[in-house]
């Protein structure tokens, strides 16, 4: 049996330009054709299409993916394996995240307060300071890093408040468009893309399309980041990834 694209990205809950990306860049090619010449996908794409969005709810940039896939030494049961012990890592850390969200909740309804180590139970592990010196190792040889530094060095706190609020306003509106069923690339959510790209090149650095869908898989990749986003509405980190991604393609 085969499949039309059309019916394919129904079925996955993808769009279909989304299909046509990943046709493009060889990661995913329907292997049939009807006698119309129209692409049909096999059981067999539709595995890998499965394997393909596992990876990618899981942050996998879309040339990791590719390789994993196309390793010839990778089993693919071993691939399920893998995403199983992912996914069990990412809910064991929401669910931690969440219990300390929790206890914050119930400290301030009661009028406790807490000690700053139960404060920041809600980031584990994760020391803001040591965040900023894993950011200066990953970026700071880049023309984007010094340009942000250069750029913030000279902010105010009123500067950052209005930043942060502008950016809020941003992230709101896309989380808006997601709750009324408006696709990751339909214009109006590709639209608020550009929008979030333009923010940042005109308040930290410049900010290119490719640039910008690597912030988005970054979004998706890191939980510190993810959660912040899912608190703002439930699969806005994926749903801002996707429409990065598509307004990048559009941009091509």
């Amino acid at each position: 049996m085969s499949h039309s694209v059309g019916k394919v990205a129904e079925t996955a809950g993808v769009t279909v330009r989304t299909l046509h990306h990943y046709d493009a860049i060889g990661l995913l090619s329907p292997s049939e054709r009807n006698r119309a010449g129209h692409r049909r996908y096999s059981d067999g794409d539709l595995d890998r299409l499965q394997q393909i969005l596992f990876y990618r709810e899981l942050g996998f940039p879309l040339d990791r993916v590719a390789a994993l896939l196309d390793d010839p030494a990778t089993d693919p049961r071993e691939h399920l394996r893998r995403q199983h012990a992912l996914l069990a890592d990412r809910i064991e850390r929401l669910q931690e995240m969440a219990a300390a969200v929790e206890k914050a909740m119930e400290a301030r309804k009661m009028g406790i307060n807490l000690t700053p180590e139960e404060k920041f139970e809600v980031f584990g592990d994760f020391d803001p300071d040591a965040y900023a010196e894993e950011a200066e190792r990953r970026w700071g040889g880049t023309d984007a890093w010094r340009e942000s530094q250069r750029r913030t060095a000279a902010y105010t706190k009123e500067d950052w408040k209005r930043f942060t609020e502008e950016f809020d306003a941003i992230h709101r509106k896309m989380a808006g468009l997601l709750a009324d069923g408006v696709p990751a690339d339909d214009e109006r959510a590709m639209d608020v893309a550009e929008e979030h790209r333009r923010f940042i090149s005109g308040s930290q650095y410049e900010c290119g399309h490719e640039m910008h869908t690597n912030l988005g898989e970054m979004y998706v990749a890191d939980a510190r980041f993810t959660a912040t986003y899912e608190a703002i509405r439930p699969g806005l980190a994926v749903y801002l990834r996707d429409a990065m991604l598509a307004n990048a393609v559009r941009h091509l």
